[in-house]
């Protein structure tokens, strides 16, 4: 039995089997519906059930379906990027991560039409307990990680997880996304934790980590949506903060905000592709012996590079503005941009409660903020 048999995707012959356990199943017709509105159920379940691997399953149906969603709730998806990457090379790709299914989704669709193998992904395991869920994450190669576990626990799970990363890029040759920390950004500020470069340095074997991180080809991405569909919904968790409450969660949450994201208005939408961080990780192990400074700096390394890859759109600088009561970034935008944008944000948050119009301003102001201060730290 595979040491990862609780977190990998299906095997290529498992594929078939799946399907065929939920191909009667309501989410998939919907799907299906939403994905081929002209098709008749006999037309998709029949290619489906002639489906016999991963691949064919990600591209008879789960990239229509993206170019779908991308046609209804969208103004269009751009790229950046995908040049530098080799078509037989594996990369671990760490990402900043805002939506649950569309970062991991997109990218894997800008992969296909580049001509490039699609990656495995880490998916957190509460977003998957529904069985129907956890079929459809299977079965487009996402591997889980488990979250809310003992000290213990957590990290023989982490071993685990390091262990398949490793296995993944090095003996399968499989590019592997990963988000830069536990979990979205909802507050707009995009920054790599050490305990996910430490996760993955576990199945170093005593190896020097910048070695290791050397072997893995990291590879930086910043995806970007100009309104993000789930805005709103990720207040509750926000104000929270803000006051320093805990957060709980709502039994459903995940998944509703996993179909507001879906569905949600993003209008145009960016994913840049960074440069592979070798060399600059070589320079780090040279100026920098003590392993946990090295993680720090490889960090903030990652984080540069994701934020000078974000591309800010006019409701980042409109935000900006009036958050800060000025108008530094007015040339950014156009007043029916501010329109639409003060429209929405009047819709979706109470004004009448400063701190709530504080923290929805914020997720959209903070990446001009941090990506104005990366640049300055890089020129200086």
């Amino acid at each position: 039995m595979s040491p990862f048999e609780d977190i990998r995707p299906f095997y290529d012959t498992e594929v078939n089997d799946a399907i065929k356990e939920i191909i009667h199943h309501p989410m998939l017709k919907a799907m299906m519906n939403f994905t081929f509105p002209d098709a008749s159920d006999e037309y998709w379940k029949d290619l489906m059930l002639h489906c016999h691997s991963i691949r064919d399953f990600q591209i008879n149906f789960i990239y229509p379906a993206v170019q779908k969603v991308l046609e209804k709730s969208s103004e269009g998806l751009s790229t950046s990027g995908f040049d530098k990457l080799e078509k037989n090379q594996s990369y671990l790709f760490i990402s900043n991560h805002r939506d649950i299914i569309l970062d991991t989704s997109l990218f894997n669709a800008s992969l296909y039409e580049n001509g490039l193998s699609m990656t495995t992904t880490a998916i957190g395991d509460n977003l998957v307990k529904k069985p129907f869920l956890n079929s459809l994450s299977r079965m487009t190669r996402n591997f889980t990680i488990k979250r809310g576990l003992p000290a213990r626990e957590l990290l023989e799970s982490s071993k685990v997880t390091s262990a398949f990363i490793k296995n993944a890029l090095l003996r399968e040759n499989r590019s592997v996304w990963i988000a830069q920390r536990e979990g979205r950004t909802k507050d707009g500020n995009d920054e790599t934790h050490k305990g996910v470069l430490k996760m993955i340095s576990m199945a170093s074997e005593e190896e020097n980590i910048i070695d290791y991180f050397k072997s893995l080809n990291i590879v930086p991405i910043s995806i970007s949506y100009e309104y993000d569909p789930t805005d709103v919904l990720k207040m509750p968790e926000l104000l929270a903060k803000a006051k320093s409450e805990i957060y709980v969660k709502g039994e459903n949450e995940d998944f509703f905000t996993l179909l507001n994201g879906i569905m949600g208005q993003k209008k145009r939408i960016h994913i840049h592709v960074g440069n592979i961080l070798n060399e600059e990780i070589e320079n780090i192990g040279a100026e920098e012996s003590n392993p946990n400074r090295q993680f720090q700096a490889i960090a903030d390394l990652v984080d540069r590079n994701i934020l000078s890859g974000y591309k800010l759109w006019p409701t980042n600088y409109i935000a900006h503005d009036l958050l800060f009561g000025d108008n530094e970034y007015q040339s950014m935008y156009t007043e029916h941009e501010k329109e639409v944008f003060e429209k929405r944000f009047r819709k979706g948050v109470d004004t009448n409660d400063p701190m709530a119009v504080k923290s929805f301003l914020a997720m959209y102001a903070n990446p001009v903020n941090n990506q104005k201060r990366g640049l300055k730290e890089i020129i200086d």
